[in-house]
């Protein structure tokens, strides 16, 4: 399988094949069984599928987290190879990307970009949405997909496509599990085994969140979330939130007109785990 370097081979590589609908995965490389359920999609849906492997250096917030981010492209490949020979690897170097200055533009995508993640980590979506515009406009794809785990991120993408004005079909995918609950993510490798163990809780939890929607306002539900990871020595609670799904504001009192998801992110050491649930209408 090759693996292209550069925008340039890999547009020749797209030429040569002509095909009438092209499908995008952008990854950051450590493949587990969530992108390929992603890849998997993207080769039902389209002629050819392109899969980049890139660790963007613009949305991390934490340089230790981008020095010890995975990287196993050899592996990725071979993993690739298993689902299709029509599937083409872009891996760029950074100036490939961006060019000699390797930096984040500024996007106004409006209020989901302040809440939860965007609160947390500042300047990350303009990370994100600054490489994914340009892998979009190295790729030129028809469809691009994405997974449901990181749905604030899902949310940028959509809102990115109507500023930029792409016509691009972008397409969520559901959370893939390990067999213990915990939502698969490239991060997984880098947890003990009990520590492994241990996060199993965050799903755990918010599965007890669904069973006690109907049954229980916001306020009291955020308080049992806290006090769940309070009595854990090994995971730490770094928020919880529900909110509205069409909006992403946090909800304070429900509505039954609305829909609603709950949001969770954990520190397990130095490794920082996110999932997401949908809860229903209020």
């Amino acid at each position: 399988m090759n693996i292209y370097k550069t925008q340039v081979e890999l547009k020749e590589a797209i030429t040569l094949q002509s095909p009438s609908k092209l499908g995008f995965v952008p990854t950051m490389g450590a493949l587990h069984d969530g992108h390929l359920s992603l890849v998997e999609k993207a080769i039902e849906e389209n002629e050819l599928c392109v899969v980049s492997i890139f660790v963007n250096p613009t949305q991390f917030d934490n340089l230790n987290d981008l020095k010890k981010y995975p990287r196993t492209i050899k592996k990725d490949a071979d993993l690739l190879k298993t689902l299709s020979d029509q599937i083409l690897i872009y891996a760029p170097n950074a100036e490939d990307l961006y060019g000699a200055k390797i930096k984040s533009s500024t996007f106004k995508f409006g209020p989901i970009a302040k809440e939860m993640e965007g609160a947390y980590r500042l300047g990350h979506f303009d990370g994100v949405g600054t490489v994914v515009s340009l892998l979009f406009d190295a790729v030129q794809p028809t469809a691009a997909y994405f997974g449901e785990k990181d749905f604030q991120q899902l949310q940028i993408i959509k809102k990115l496509v109507e500023i930029k004005e792409y016509n691009i079909r972008i397409v969520g995918c559901d959370i893939i599990r390990e067999t213990n609950g915990l939502a698969r993510s490239s991060r997984n490798t880098r947890l003990s085994k009990v520590q492994f163990d241990e996060a199993a809780l965050l799903y755990k939890t918010l599965q007890e969140v669904k069973q006690k929607w109907q049954s229980s306002s916001i306020l009291d539900l955020n308080g049992f979330v806290k006090n769940t990871f309070e009595k854990h020595h090994l995971l730490d609670l770094e928020y919880f939130v529900i909110a509205n799904e069409a909006t992403l504001k946090t909800a304070i009192r429900k509505r039954n007109t609305n829909t609603y998801r709950a949001f969770i992110v954990v520190t397990a050491g130095e490794v920082r785990l996110i999932d997401t649930l949908s809860l229903g209408k209020g």
